[in-house]
């Protein structure tokens, strides 16, 4: 089932682009980030509370916390760049270049968790690349 959870992350993904483009029209693009990380932010607890995890946070450790805290802002400084490079360019060319990402991630998954990088990954990646520069060059 990963798939159709990615499927959707995806579908969501574009609408993120098209929304946000419209949104940030005559905005500041760091409070229209804000804006975002809010109802993300109400969206995600009430996820949590709704399912019964809230106790669950008791039990994550430092590392947990670190790493999760690391990751956050992370994705943090991509929205809030995200956002700036949609302000100023379009859609059609900041996702893509926004999706290198994934080719990144993989890189970044083999160095540093010692992931195998298989033919099919190293070629997908490679493919992305390729499609990220025809589509903001071409």
């Amino acid at each position: 089932m990963w798939w159709a959870y990615a499927l959707l992350s995806a579908v969501f993904a574009a609408l993120t682009a098209v929304l946000a483009k419209v949104g940030i029209k005559g905005v500041d693009s760091n409070l229209a980030t804000a804006v975002r990380t809010s109802v993300i932010l109400v969206l995600a607890w009430a996820i949590v509370y709704f399912r019964g995890g809230i106790g669950a946070v008791a039990t994550l450790s430092r590392t947990n916390l670190l790493f999760l805290a690391l990751s956050g802002l992370a994705t943090g400084l991509s929205w809030l760049c995200y956002f700036r490079a949609l302000q100023l360019g379009k859609v059609s060319q900041v996702a893509p270049v926004d999706k290198l990402s994934v080719a990144l991630a993989i890189v970044l998954a083999v160095v540093f968790l010692g992931e195998k990088l298989t033919w099919q990954a190293g070629l997908g990646a490679t493919l992305i690349v390729a499609g990220t520069i025809v589509l903001i060059w071409g």
